[in-house]
This record gives structure tokens, sequence and C-alpha cells, in this order.
């Protein structure tokens, strides 16, 4: 009986395994050919080979990890006389999904741009361009020096942020859903400008259809709870998972901290009394020291929270599509 059961795994292990190679050959084709379709103008993307990547990060030594990248560890490294990001996938079918979207989203000046991939080691390896401040921390401090940023630029950094996913969101036939927002899907260049990346688990919602039941998985402390207890994701996860990081920006607080962050996004209502946000309570007191008394700056604080909790409401449909929050963030900044 031991026997016969041994012997019935052993093909479903063989199975298994052919279906692996034939996914890593037949998403190597497919992207070798969209590599090939490039015109050198809309997606001028190319093919590295592997030697050029070692050499470019020392054979991927750990000095050259980018601060604050953790399990998918990003790299810097010098490709053609300039600095690149390399970024190795350890999931096969994430890492297609990333190159795709990446070269999508290229044309916008808020998303990282895909340069190019590698498609000669075990799995994809992504060439991006350099973003020289680096990550974000999960209080949306910055990773390297912990520099807080000003209110301007935190202020900044929300409305280009929400205009790419705007454009994530309405430039193509069908709605994409990045699905990970979260202060470690986003890289500043020198000048500050956010950048948008990570598009591993990011989904394209069919035709008919106003959401995708496709549960992923997303970071922790950012997911829709609807998406989280049900699967079903649409333009409003990441609505909501925008909406935890606007409080992120402007109250400085990890999104997983068990105090007053945690308490925003589970029951809001406390923080607003007689229709009057209590900013004074909730801001981060650099913010507050920054802003002092000028009042059009003070009511900008208040609208940025009156528009972070609208984001996060538990109803799907009370929280904006991204194209209004994008519009309100426009109009806080002016």
């Amino acid at each position: 009986m031991a026997s016969k059961s041994l012997f019935s795994i052993i093909p479903r292990v063989k199975r298994k395994e052919e279906k692996k190679r034939s996914f890593l050959k037949n998403g190597s084709m497919l992207l070798e050919d969209l590599i090939a379709s490039c015109d050198g103008k809309s997606h001028p993307i190319r093919c590295y080979s592997a030697a050029e990547l070692i050499r470019a990060t020392n054979n991927f030594d750990p000095s050259c990890v980018i601060d604050g990248t953790h399990f998918d560890n990003m790299y810097r490294g010098i490709l053609d006389d300039r600095t690149v990001i390399i970024k190795p996938h350890y999931k096969v079918d994430w890492a297609i999904r990333d190159i795709i979207i990446s070269m999508q989203m290229s044309t916008h000046k808020n998303s990282l741009k895909l340069l190019g991939c590698c498609l000669e080691f075990d799995r994809p390896v992504l060439v991006l361009e350099n973003a020289g401040k680096g990550l974000l921390n999960n209080d949306g401090s910055l990773v390297v020096d912990n520099e807080l940023l000003p209110w301007k630029t935190r202020l900044r950094i929300a409305k280009q942020l929400a205009s790419a996913l705007t454009y994530l969101h309405t430039a193509f036939p069908r709605p994409i859903i990045h699905r990970c927002i979260t202060s470690h899907c986003i890289l500043l260049d020198d000048d500050y400008v956010p950048k948008l990346f990570d598009f591993s688990i990011s989904v394209t919602i069919p035709p008919d259809q106003l959401y995708v039941e496709d549960f992923a998985g997303g970071p922790v402390g950012y997911m829709d709870p609807t998406y989280k207890m049900f699967g079903k994701s649409s333009e409003k996860t990441d609505v909501y998972s925008f909406g935890v990081l606007l409080l992120v920006f402007l109250m400085r607080q990890e999104a997983m901290d068990r105090n007053s962050l945690e308490q925003l996004t589970v029951d809001p209502k406390p923080n607003v009394s007689d229709g009057q946000i209590q900013i004074e309570t909730i801001a981060d007191p650099k913010i507050l020291e920054e802003v002092g008394g000028d009042e059009q700056a003070q009511q900008q604080l208040k609208d940025f929270l009156a528009l972070a909790l609208s984001c996060i409401q538990r109803k799907i449909e009370a929280r904006p599509d991204m194209i209004d929050v994008a519009k309100e963030l426009v109009r806080i900044d002016k």
C-alpha cells in the first residue's frame, strides 16, 4: 500500500517540475519577444547578460544592497557608466508581472523607469533607473539618516503618487490594481520626486467585472479589510492603502503601530468632534512646529487628514476614486 502511494506521488512531482520548466521556458520566450518588440521610443528596454549584472554588483555583494530592502534585496550597480538599481526576483510569475506592468508605467514620471532585464539567471532580474535618495522608512522618513521630510515635501510626494496610481487605474484598456501600496514601494530621486515601483502582485480587472477574486497577500497594516477577508480587490483596494499611507505621512508613525494610527484605521470617528478634526492631537509634532500659526497650512493639514479618513472607510462605496483623491491633493497643495 505504501509502495503504491509512493509511486503515485512520483509522477505528480515530475509533472510539477515539468510545469515549472515549461513556465520558465515560455516565460523567457515571452519576455524576449516583448523586449524584441520594443521600438526604442515608447518602451526602450534591453536584455542584459548575467555577466554584466555580476560585474555591476561585484557578484551581488551585500555592500551594494540598498538600505531598507529586506527579502527582495535591491542592489545599486554601474552599467554603461550610469548608476542603476538591480532587482532580482524570487517568484517567476511575480517577476513577469512586474516587468510587463513596469514597461507600461515607464512613461509616467512618478513610476520607476524599467531599463531592461536579465533572463540568464534562475529567476528574471530587473534593471531600473536609479533613485538617489532611496527608500522610505515605515514611518515615512528617509531610510538614510532617518531624514524627516518637511510638510510641503510630504504633501508633494502624496500628490505625485496619487497621479501615478490614477494613471495605473485609468490609462490602460482595463484598470490595473497595484495591491502593494506601502512606504516600501516608493523610492525618491535626488530631487525628492517619488517613484512608484514593485508591481509584482498587481492585477488587471477583467472586462465586465468590478473586482478580482485572487488573494495574493499584501503589506500588513495597509491592507483593505474587504480584500483581506474576501480576497476581492478593486481600485478601492489601492485607495484604502493610499489612505493609510497619507496617515503615515501626516503622523510619522508606522502603519502597524498599536496606538493612534491603528485606532484611526479601525475607527476614525473618535478623532472627529462636532465636524472639527482635532489635528493637533494627530499630526506629527514636527509638522505642527513647522507650520506654526499659519492658518492656510493648518487648513491643509485638516483637509489632508479628512481625505485620508475618507480613503479608509470600511464600506468600499464610501471611498473616493483615486482620480478624485489626486484632484483633492492638487487642491490642498494650491
